[in-house]
Parts: structure tokens; C-alpha cells; sequence
């Protein structure tokens, strides 16, 4: 059975009935509680159709495989970060930040508050749980990394965001704070051999052991 009405008050409760009109958007739009409840097929019987899908104002933005530059950034950043965060936040990897009703991203990285973290049960964080996304630049998801999500991250209020870019094999990674009069997002650093900064927590990360 499917409710729907103006902007936020949308709601789907039967993801099956949205699947009806695929590969086109049901008319009243996908919403973030959906991807809880996506099928493991795709409408064919396609196996994992939706297991790599995220969100992006309402349509289903479907992730091409990782590069091995990317895998590899994901695994030494998160580990490097929750190795230096303090007790009270985790860093996690590929895990959802329900942004508002029809805005689900999976950043490749976040730093969460870790009694969050803890949840094995959660399938996303909301933002006043997240303190860093980190987005690792990819050639499908260049548009979306550089521009729209950081958009939607500063909009929802979460204070600090990184965008790291491939240069040739080493990544650089620019650094960037929220400006909270106009929820946007202030370049503050950009690092190609070291990252030292102090915030959200004091970070140093020696950028050319990454790729190793």
C-alpha cells in the first residue's frame, strides 16, 4: 500500500508497488526509508541490483565498482582516523547519512559519534550524529563529489567535510569547514604530502603512506 501527498509528507510503505514503474521514479518519488527495503534483485532478477545505491534528491544514484586507488583510500583513511579519533567517535566506512526525506548518501568514509558507531543494527547515521564525510573522487562520481553532495552535507549542517583526489596515483585531499551563516562549506587546506589539522579532532596523516 503506498500514501503519497506534497514534499515532505511523502511516505512509501511498499517498495514493490514503486518497482511497478521502474526504470522510471514512482510518481511520488523514492524516499531515504526506501532503501531499507529495496529487494536483494533487481526487477529482472538481477542478483545485488541494489546492494551498492544511494539517494540524491530523490533518485537512485546506482555506484560503479571501486578502482583499487579508491578501496585502498577508504580502508587506511577510516583506519587512520579511528586510530586517532578520541573515545567518544568512530570512524566508519560506506555506512548511509539520511540527510532529510529524499536524501540518502553513502559517504566513503565519516567520522560518527561511536556510541552510534556501536549499533550493529543501524543502516545510517543522521547528521548531528556525523562530524567528517569524506568523499573519495571517482571518474562516474566526479559531479556528485565536488558538488552536489558536499551541497547537501553543509545544508544539513555537518561541520566538516574532505574531498580527496587522485593526482597521478597520490591523493590530495582538500579540506573544508562549514561557514554556519551560510551553511556552506569554506576551503580551508589543501594537503598533498602531510594532513595536519585540528579539527574535528587534532588529525596528521602522512598522505604518501596511503597508496602503500
Amino acid at each position: 500500500m503506498n500514501t503519497h501527498g506534497d514534499g515532505d509528507d511523502v511516505t512509501v510503505t511498499d517498495v514493490s508497488a514503486a518497482l511497478e514503474y521502474w526504470p522510471s521514479p514512482p510518481p511520488w518519488g523514492w524516499v531515504a526509508d526506501d532503501l531499507d527495503h529495496l529487494p536483494l534483485e533487481g526487477p529482472n532478477g538481477e542478483p545485488d541490483f541494489f546492494k551498492h545505491v544511494e539517494l540524491i534528491d530523490g533518485a537512485l544514484v546506482f555506484m560503479s565498482p571501486q578502482k583499487r586507488f579508491h578501496q585502498r583510500m577508504i580502508r587506511r583513511l577510516t583506519e587512520k582516523l579511528d586510530d586517532q579519533a578520541p573515545e567518544y567517535l568512530s570512524a566508519v566506512d560506506q555506512m548511509d547519512v539520511k540527510l532529510g526525506h529524499r536524501t540518502r548518501p553513502c559517504p566513503d568514509v565519516a567520522v560518527v559519534d561511536a556510541k552510534a558507531a556501536e549499533d550493529d543494527d543501524r543502516t545510517f547515521y543522521t547528521p548531528d550524529e556525523v562530524h567528517l564525510v569524506v568523499e573519495v573522487v571517482s571518474p562516474e562520481s566526479e559531479d556528485r563529489d565536488r558538488k552536489t553532495k558536499p551541497s547537501r552535507y553543509a545544508e544539513a549542517g555537518i561541520a566538516h567535510f574532505w574531498r580527496v583526489e587522485n593526482n597521478g596515483g597520490s591523493p590530495v585531499v582538500y579540506v573544508y569547514e562549514l561557514d554556519p551563516a551560510t551553511r556552506a562549506y569554506a576551503l580551508t587546506g589543501i594537503h598533498h604530502d602531510r594532513l595536519t589539522v585540528p579539527v574535528p579532532f587534532p588529525i596528521t596523516i602522512e598522505l604518501g603512506d596511503l597508496p602503500e
